[in-house]
């Protein structure tokens, strides 16, 4: 993408359909005068006055305790400096939705208009009651570590500058895994820190903390190695001043173990890392560029274990690990503050976290066979769902250790289990989904090329990594298209009417009609029907000329349908082929099935695309808890709507009894645990959170996931096909552009089971 484009998007993006990246939204009920009555006059008055009796009761009555201001004056933008409170805004506003969708913590930015230390401190303490936590951010040295002292010192919540502490945790968590992987100690390593910033000195301090000694400790800034004879260093760089004669990081990088990058980009050439010891340590953590690139220095040493704060290679150091899980840990047990204790315990679970077995769910999304500790992987991946069950406890359990917790935990368990069901209210399964299809793209052949949302789609899949596209359309269209939307890549355009794609159209035709023959289509047909582009389309796919197709977007459903099933047809051992739609929601992803094909399908029928269903949500890294769905419960009723999912049901649990699936099943009973629990304990779903809901006919399975999608703006993937023999997906009638970049990646993704299934087969034999 080039730099004008990325500009474009990202200012439309902060800009559109309303401002910024944040709202406000009510949590209780408002809707009649009563609501309203106690939501603010007269009834208000009551938890005023609780507090006013015991301020604790702010916690009770308030969303304090959830509640966590990022605050900035702006002199420290990203790498940009000093750009202004304004201009820092989106940045800020960045950082509370990541607070929300990482560890469901609700966020305000605050963007103050002065750079004077005394009255950003002042402000900020006049405004701490609002909030449970004080978030620190985009701050410049020294006078970030001034004003993050006396703030911890002066107020009793939480204070933490992100800027200075997420990267030392994480980093001190990788380079903890680094030295037990190549044998060495920590008090032993020789440490080059590249930059003398407020990260650099924070990594430094920590690395102290856990043993690091400072003589073997080497600090670098603009100027060149930080020596004790140096005039003019700050108290912060006096710290880390060396008594060696050297002055220049080309001197200090000999032998040594272990290389720490907060600079700029491309210091670093292979000429130093060859000096470096044996199983040299490398974090180039500069952004965009690290200090060295990352395939430069993994050809340089074979030997090396290279970080980087980038996420398009092995072990990123990136703060989201840290900063979400550190706040949630210290609000629940209402900490007064962020102490060492607590950042070291944030370290210690983070490193532990990277050596147990990686869940399923995490390989699939990072496209790995199997993710193990070891020299690529020393730090754990920013979709890990165990990370909100992992930190935060360790945090929690430290601050009521260091005696900082006001609230201590006595249900572990229970605090755990919570903190799972804090992590369902995002879009997880759609980055997870695009991480895993940027892992080995395939061709994909968009059938409406010619139409500008199907071609924005297509660029952003190229753009991304997630697709390699082929275009199929009108030529002229498209180019012109192309140059609206500045696509300037060089991507392959097929327009299947052209003299040009003649040859291509009749091998198609010839092969089409071959398969056909027998069932009423001529030669002269099938030459007819390859001028259509979604029986070309086809085609390309079952030849192997594309790995997959997407269509769909400008004609409905069944006129689409029909030449896929032609030509591409049933996959071995399916009978009916059926749709599966993903919901995001705020309990995680659900699957809903049929949604677009089967109008009433019989017993056997819903039991197959049950088991269909299964295994497309085990494909996205989830273990389906499946409810087949009725107006009645457990045989309340005998009309054969009934009848027929409980017989479903019954084949489910005879042919599939590892599967865990039960019905027939109300809605509401389905998605309610307790309610389940407490009327029919005899379930198999009792308990259990319920992902994937199988629906008795295609009204009821369409109706509520459109319903659902409109109503609560649910993100909807699909209709996912289910049972075709190639990877082939049709759209819903003018699907929007997020929605065609999904249902891309979903192609991929099928394209890539398809392939390793392939593989194994061939393997086998």
């Amino acid at each position: 993408m080039s730099n004008e484009k990325l500009r474009s998007e990202a200012l439309a993006y902060h800009a559109k359909p309303q401002p910024g990246k944040i709202k406000i939204v009510p949590t209780k009920p408002y809707a009649t005068q009563r609501d309203l009555g106690l939501a603010y006059s007269p009834g208000v008055a009551e938890p005023c006055l609780e507090i006013f009796k015991n301020k604790d009761d702010v916690y009770k009555y308030t969303a304090k305790g959830n509640l966590v201001a990022v605050i900035t004056n702006g002199t420290a933008v990203l790498g940009l400096g000093d750009l202004g409170p304004e201009a820092s805004k989106p940045v800020m506003e960045g950082k509370s939705l990541l607070f929300k969708i990482f560890a469901d913590i609700d966020s305000i930015d605050i963007e103050l208009d002065t750079k004077d230390v005394d009255k950003f401190i002042e402000t900020v303490k006049i405004m701490a009651p609002t909030f449970g936590g004080i978030n620190l951010e985009d701050i410049k040295a020294p006078e970030a570590f001034e004003i993050e002292r006396r703030l911890k010192e002066e107020l009793d919540i939480p204070v933490m500058h992100d800027d200075q502490h997420g990267t030392a945790i994480i980093s001190a968590a990788a380079l903890l895994n680094a030295l037990e992987i190549t044998k060495k100690k920590i008090e032993e390593v020789r440490i080059v820190i590249s930059g003398a910033g407020a990260a650099a000195v924070s990594c430094t301090k920590l690395y102290k903390a856990f043993g690091a000694s400072a003589k073997n400790i080497v600090m670098l800034d603009s100027k060149g190695v930080i020596r004790s004879d140096r005039e003019n260093l700050s108290v912060e760089k006096q710290e880390f001043a060396t008594d060696r004669k050297i002055d220049t990081l080309e001197e200090a990088m000999v032998d040594a173990d272990v290389f720490i990058g907060l600079s700029i980009a491309d210091v670093v050439n292979p000429e130093m890392l060859l000096a470096m010891a044996k199983d040299p340590i490398v974090f180039a953590m500069a952004n965009p560029d690290p200090e060295i690139a990352y395939d430069l220095a993994v050809s340089t040493r074979k030997d090396i274990i290279m970080a980087t704060g980038r996420s398009d290679h092995p072990n990123q150091v990136n703060n989201v690990l840290g900063f979400p899980f550190i706040f949630r840990g210290a609000l629940d047990v209402r900490a007064t503050k962020i102490n060492e204790e607590m950042k070291m315990a944030a370290v210690k679970a983070l490193a532990d976290l990277t050596r147990e077995a990686v869940p399923e769910q995490v390989n699939i999304a990072y496209g790995q066979t199997r993710l193990t500790f070891g020299k690529d992987y020393i730090i754990p991946k920013p979709f890990d769902p165990r990370l909100i069950s992992s930190i935060p406890p360790a945090v929690a359990k430290a601050a009521m250790d260091s005696g900082v917790a006001k609230m201590p935990i006595l249900d572990w368990d229970k605090y755990k289990e919570e903190l799972l069901l804090r992590s369902g209210n995002d879009n997880k399964v759609v980055r997870m989904m695009y991480e895993r299809a940027k892992a080995s793209p395939k061709k994909i052949v968009y059938a409406e090329a010619d139409h500008l949302d199907v071609l924005k789609a297509a660029q952003i899949a190229f753009d991304e990594g997630i697709a390699i596209p082929i275009l199929l359309g009108n030529r002229e269209i498209i180019l012109e298209l192309k140059k609206e939307i500045e696509f300037d890549a060089d991507i392959t355009i097929i327009d299947s009417h052209t003299e040009e794609s003649e040859n291509i159209r009749n091998q198609y035709a010839e092969k089409f009609w071959n398969n056909r023959k027998r069932s009423g289509i001529t030669l002269y047909g099938a030459k007819s029907k390859m001028r259509e582009r979604n029986y070309f389309g086809a085609m390309m796919v079952l030849e192997g000329d594309a790995d997959g197709m997407i269509s769909g977007y400008s004609r409905a459903y069944p006129t689409v349908v029909k030449p896929i099933f032609e030509v591409i047809g049933k996959a071995a051992n399916v009978k009916k082929v059926a749709t599966v739609n993903i919901l995001t929601t705020e309990r995680g992803p659900v699957f809903l099935a049929d949604t677009a094909i089967n109008i009433d399908p019989t017993a056997e029928e819903l039991a197959d695309i049950a088991q269909m269903t299964a295994n497309v949500a085990t494909t996205f890294g989830f273990d389906p808890v499946m409810a087949l769905l009725s107006y009645s419960n457990f045989g309340s009723s005998t009309h054969s709507d009934a009848t027929k999912v409980r017989e479903a049901v019954e084949i489910l649990h005879t042919k599939k009894p590892d599967l865990l699936v039960d019905g027939d099943i109300q809605a509401d009973f389905a998605l309610n645990p307790e309610l389940l629990q407490s009327k029919f304990p005899f379930s198999k779903l009792a308990g259990k959170k319920v992902n994937t809901l199988i629906f008795p006919n295609l009204s009821s399975a369409n109706i509520t996931y459109k319903l659902m999608k409109e109503l609560y703006k649910s993100e909807s993937i699909g209709p996912i096909m289910m049972g075709l023999s190639k990877s082939v997906h049709i759209l819903q009638l003018g699907a929007s552009v997020n929605e065609i970049v999904n249902m891309t990646a979903v192609a991929v993704i099928d394209a890539q089971e398809r392939e390793k299934r392939k593989k194994a087969k061939l393997n086998i034999n």
